[in-house]
């Protein structure tokens, strides 16, 4: 499979700045860079809100393990 050179990538990119031109190339990078940081952040916020409900599960569970003992050892 043949692979593109720094020629062809020129050539490339000579092409589409002669369809779209300079400025709008400059405004479909801006809002291609800007889509990207969006989705970063909702990734992240989901995985943060994620790790967060995982620890608040595990604190629930080690909560009422810690009540079934209590309740266990004074009912002897």
């Amino acid at each position: 499979m043949p692979s593109l050179g720094p020629m062809e990538l020129v050539i490339i990119l000579v092409i589409i700045i002669a369809l779209f031109g300079a400025g709008r190339i400059a405004g479909i990078g801006s809002a291609l860079g800007s889509s990207i940081r969006e989705f970063k952040k909702a990734v992240r916020d989901d995985t943060d809100e994620s790790t967060q409900n995982r620890i608040e599960a595990y604190e629930q569970t080690r909560r009422d393990e810690g009540k079934e003992a209590a309740s266990h050892s004074s009912s002897r």
